[in-house]
């Protein structure tokens, strides 16, 4: 009777457990999967919807939330947003960052990152798109995640849409209804909307284009190597099978008089 007691113990703790790990690292609500262009093994990052993803984030996020690991130089790269320098120059000074040697803050530049949230209670976006994960298979399998990926930029867009318009105040702080969030609401208010942004090549601009293309960008900035990394990856699965080939062929030729010649 002990020992049925302690095993219905423990596989309740199994499952509070489990419930406790996915309320905190999971969204509570459906996640969508999105058709980004770098998903994929040969996928690569959308020049033009970073472009409208940085815009997004300077024009409405970075007014809370920072990417204080991402420097400013790497908007000129040819895997990202492809600024040309002088845009980059000139985008940096809108920021100022601390100089330790001035003692004082002066005007950013490319070789500076950007500067870390404006509110403490803001997270920093520069990993977002890869602490976070947006698809989840059964427990311990992970096969959603085989073959969707980790759903990260997924994760944000439901998140950025998933707002109901429902408000509520608890303990003076003012909640915001999510579908996606754990509990179902954030502290966080609604911050897109349909034509916050405007473009200036007239892309679409209603709520889930503006949660995509942010999304991207910020995917980028967790990532912003992942072309180079998928190029290595497939340049050593052709390796790789190219030296199994010959390992076999070389094998079957050593072993060919042993195989054929001697008789038993």
């Amino acid at each position: 009777m002990k020992v049925i007691t302690n095993t219905i113990l423990s596989a309740a703790l199994a499952l509070g457990l489990g419930s406790a790990a996915q309320a905190a690292g999971g969204p509570s609500g459906h996640v969508d999967n999105v058709d980004f262009s770098f998903d994929g093994p040969f996928g690569g990052y959308d020049v033009n919807q970073l472009q409208r993803g940085l815009q997004i984030y300077t024009e409405v996020c970075a007014a809370c939330h920072g990417l204080e690991y991402v420097a400013l130089r790497t908007l000129a790269d040819d895997s990202g947003p492809h600024l040309p320098e002088d845009q980059v120059r000139e985008y940096a000074k809108q920021f100022e960052v601390f100089d330790a040697e001035l003692d004082d803050f002066r005007e950013a530049t490319p070789v500076d990152h950007f500067p870390a949230s404006n509110l403490e209670n803001a997270p920093d976006l520069s990993l977002m798109a890869k602490k976070r994960a947006g698809f989840h298979g059964p427990y311990g399998l992970g096969i959603n995640q085989f073959f969707k990926g980790m759903g990260g930029p997924e994760y944000i867009t439901a998140l950025l849409t998933g707002y109901t318009g429902e408000e509520k105040t608890q303990a003076g702080v003012t909640l915001y209804e999510n579908t996606i969030m754990p509990g179902g609401w954030i502290s966080m208010a609604p911050p897109l909307d349909d034509e916050l942004v405007e473009f200036e090549d007239g892309h679409a601009n209603d709520l889930q284009h503006l949660a995509e293309d942010v999304s991207a960008f910020l995917m980028w900035t967790a990532e912003p190597k992942l072309g180079a990394r998928k190029q290595a990856g497939f340049a050593g699965v052709v390796l790789l099978t190219l030296l199994s080939v010959l390992l076999y062929l070389t094998n079957k030729k050593l072993w060919a008089p042993v195989k054929y010649g001697r008789k038993d």
